[in-house]
């Protein structure tokens, strides 16, 4: 920051242009910014955002709350709507990086390549356009397909717009949900920006004095979730997939994002942490709140009886066992849906792979009587 106010002194600007943020981090920067450039004669200026409809626009007609569930979030945010993509004006060119601009150097060399950029960006959309988005309402929970737009890190990371994805949208099924998708993410950025707490903090409060293991058995049980070795096969290429390519299915992630809170008995906090370290498109309001939803103290009606079955979701979303065989090189051994449950097999765990770490049934038991136990409270 420091240096950008140097650079703007130096070069005599009046105005630095930025895109307003909205999340909690965004606007302390912004907010210190101008703190550094008061009496210097330079103004900040911020403009639009990152969403279709700047968070804290959407509120209830009668009394100007917020909305608290989606779907009525929804209606209105797609009522108000939002401006068609702006067009650059004839001769328009952008101004080249200067020979002296220092791009920072990454906190952490990838494993993996990155693409980035609003030319890849605006290919991977038509590419959608033209692969998936007609069939998008029945293949986007099919991790073992191409069937979502790989558009979050694009999204996350301001390379393209949401206005330019909504732009060309009609009303068949596969744009409408492709658009309600949009909207889930403008919904959680909503949320965020009036609840700022909630970046790491209980949207529903009474979740707080729910009991959650701790000490080292429960470090312990974090690690082999993050290492992906829980002995649940679709938890686990969740898992596996999130390390290798700094992405995951988002299915995948309520997977395993349910396994955590539900079977592991962790507080979402620890894996939402996990999340930021490692996913490419992090974005804290989308991050924060997905986690709260599967964890069931977000933004849902009587959320925390949803229980996801990790072998069941392998057996539903990923019907022939070629998710896991990706990112499972133990298993490849065994084909078709069987891999869902290796342990059932006699060479089934034959590569090394591990047994189940525990029992689903019982977790799940034990998850609602402890919900249980602060409705008593």
């Amino acid at each position: 920051m420091s240096g950008l106010v140097e650079y703007a002194k130096s070069a005599k600007v009046k105005f630095i242009h930025a895109t307003e943020s909205f999340d909690p981090e965004g606007i302390a920067e912004q907010r210190a910014l101008v703190s550094k450039l008061k009496g210097s004669g330079i103004e900040l200026v911020l403009e639009d955002s990152y969403y279709a409809v700047k968070p804290g626009t959407v509120a209830k007609p009668t009394d100007g709350s917020a909305y608290r569930v989606y779907t009525p979030f929804y209606k209105a945010w797609f009522q108000i709507g939002w401006q068609a993509p702006a067009k650059l004006s004839k001769g328009f060119i952008f101004k080249a990086r200067s020979g002296k601009s220092k791009i920072p150097k990454p906190t952490k060399q990838a494993s993996f390549k990155v693409k980035a950029g609003e030319a890849f960006a605006l290919e991977t959309f038509r590419k959608f356009q033209s692969r998936a988005i007609i069939d998008y309402s029945e293949n986007r929970n099919r991790p073992d397909l191409s069937g979502t737009s790989h558009l979050s890190h694009a999204l996350a990371h301001g390379e393209i717009h949401p206005r330019t994805l909504l732009a060309p949208l009609s009303d068949i099924e596969g744009h409408t949900v492709f658009r309600k998708e949009i909207a889930w993410r403008e919904f959680y950025a909503d949320v965020l920006y009036r609840n700022p707490h909630t970046l790491d903090d209980y949207y529903e409060p009474r979740f707080k004095a729910m009991r959650y293991d701790t000490g080292a058995k429960a470090k312990a049980k974090l690690e082999r979730w993050q290492t992906g070795t829980t002995g649940f096969p679709m938890v686990d290429a969740g898992m596996r997939q999130l390390l290798a390519t700094g992405w995951m299915h988002n299915r995948v992630r309520m997977i395993v994002a349910s396994f955590l809170v539900k079977d592991l008995h962790l507080e979402w906090q620890l894996g939402a942490k996990w999340f930021e370290q490692n996913l490419t498109d992090f974005d804290p309001a989308s991050n924060s709140h997905g986690w709260q939803w599967t964890a069931g103290c977000g933004t849902d009606a009587s959320p925390y009886y949803r229980v996801f079955n990790p072998i069941l979701q392998g057996y539903k979303f990923d019907p022939e066992g070629n998710y896991v065989r990706k990112f499972i090189p133990e298993l490849s051994h065994i084909p078709g849906p069987e891999v869902h449950e290796p342990w059932l097999l006699v060479d089934g765990l034959q590569g090394g792979y591990p047994e189940p770490m525990l029992d689903h049934s019982i977790e799940r038991d034990e998850s609602l009587a402890r919900l249980e136990e602060i409705k008593v409270k």
